[in-house]
């Protein structure tokens, strides 16, 4: 692929960018001033800026590229299909055969008897979808009162309203009226931070049944669902206890209420497995997916739904459903996505290949002076920033250490995100051990650049 070199200078686009173009998650005047960075192409793990410069990209754009950029193949699905059939609904009795294979192939792919799927154009509308698609189940069956849905703080299930109502971020519900009613949360399974003198089996266990006590104080005949990511990524890539699904999947079974594992970012390989659910045996009523279901590149996003629940939403009209829900662009590039991802083995390459050899490096981090706690799942990890390793110790400024460093990392030309203080990266699935190891070298770099700069500022002091 040749570099795009017809564009207007980087100071001017940054200009039209400042004017004219609204960034999520962004302090739009901040940006006006420092100037975006301008993306211009990629290619496998690696992004080049409208300088010229090339980043490797830590977090597969927002966890979501995970066949890498530039796939030929998936161009080519999309432009034959807009050719063929460039849009239909599936409203009013219709289908087309991009959303049927699709359908099937995801009720193959996924664990149980997870065999039905319920279209959307992202994560945050799949969320939207289980909502409405739990408590219209609940009444069903003759429990209209069954309307409460659990989750947990710091969680992320999508930035609409409802969606965003079940994550459980306290900066977006301070904007814009959330949560909306009968949705409310429970304490995260952050050891680090949060555990105390528990050790991590006991504060996994602690944490569960925080469910539990939950379900008796609202009544179990009021909850209709919990929703969790089998880890949460946008909070922090916070690696639960092994003590802890278990005691979420019993607390589930045993009161009677609907799981929703939110597969969002853990989906189509991220943990070494297809799905998150499968890496810590996870039996979902629910699956959210998105992101890594088209690689990022088309929008798109489900529901995949248990034959119980299915068949219960199947005996009435369930009114509920978006334009684009199984787009046929959308749906013929997924299915794209997904031959690429199982014929050339990157689950297993995952698992057998990338995991091992970035676990060396990643975990030999833990030594670091800045680093409290490293952890990684598959091709998911976070490291915990401290100024104090012993003691587990927070910042007095919650963010800005992680924020320096990240800073650093952006210096250095890696892509590497900060949650609070805790770095995390998300890489393509298709990453080799040698780009492993420039993504650890310049990740080392920026950390050490970090660390000389707060120790500089005396800002190694814990809170």
């Amino acid at each position: 692929m040749k570099p795009i070199t017809n564009h207007l200078p980087t100071a001017e686009l940054q200009a039209l960018d400042a004017a004219h173009h609204m960034h999520p998650f962004t302090a739009g005047h901040g940006l006006a001033a420092k100037g975006a960075r301008i993306i211009t192409r990629a290619e496998g793990v690696w992004l080049t800026d409208s300088e010229g410069a090339r980043i490797i990209d830590g977090m597969a754009g927002l966890w979501c590229v995970n066949i890498g950029y530039g796939r030929r193949e998936l161009a080519e699905a999309a432009a034959r299909q807009m050719t063929e059939l460039p849009y239909y609904n599936t409203f009013f009795q219709t289908s087309h055969v991009p959303a049927i294979a699709l359908a099937a192939r995801l009720a193959e792919l996924a664990p149980g008897d997870l065999n039905h799927v319920f279209f959307a154009g992202s994560g945050s509308e799949a969320n939207d979808t289980n909502i409405r698609l739990v408590r219209h189940y609940w009444a069903r069956k003759g429990k209209p009162e069954k309307k409460v849905i659990i989750s947990r703080r710091n969680a992320y299930h999508g930035s609409s309203v409802g969606s965003g109502s079940l994550g459980g971020m306290v900066a977006m519900h301070a904007q814009g009226g959330m949560p909306i009613p009968d949705i409310v949360h429970i304490d995260q399974p952050n050891w680090f931070l949060e555990g105390g003198e528990a050790s991590p089996e006991e504060f996994g266990l602690e944490r569960a049944r925080l469910l539990e006590a939950k379900i008796a104080e609202l009544g179990e005949n009021r909850v209709a669902a919990f929703i969790a990511e089998p880890i949460q990524g946008a909070g922090g890539v916070i690696v639960p206890p092994d003590s802890y699904w278990p005691e979420i999947q019993r607390i589930c079974d045993a009161h009677d209420i609907l799981l929703i594992a939110d597969e969002v970012i853990t989906g189509f390989g991220r943990t070494g497995n297809w799905f998150g659910s499968q890496t810590y045996d996870i039996r979902p009523h629910i699956m959210t997916v998105a992101k890594g279901l088209s690689s990022g590149y088309a929008p798109i996003g489900a529901s995949i739904i248990c034959d119980e629940v299915a068949d219960v939403i199947a005996g009435d009209e369930f009114n509920h459903g978006y334009t684009y829900s199984g787009h046929p662009v959308c749906a013929a590039v997924a299915l794209e996505n997904l031959r690429l991802l199982e014929e050339e083995g990157v689950v297993d390459h995952v698992r057998d290949v990338a995991h091992p050899h970035l676990a060396r490096r990643w975990h030999a981090l833990a030594d670091h002076p800045l680093v409290g706690e490293t952890k990684l799942v598959g091709l998911m990890g976070s490291l915990a920033l401290t100024p104090d390793k012993a003691a587990r110790a927070a910042f007095p400024d919650p963010g800005t250490a992680g924020f320096i460093t990240r800073e650093r990392c952006f210096a250095n030309n890696v892509i590497m995100r900060h949650v609070w203080d805790r770095m995390v990266i998300s890489p393509p699935l298709v990453i080799t051990t040698d780009e492993i190891d420039i993504l650890m070298d310049r990740i080392t770099t920026a950390l050490d650049e970090a660390h000389a700069q707060m120790q500089a500022e005396g800002m190694l002091k814990a809170a």
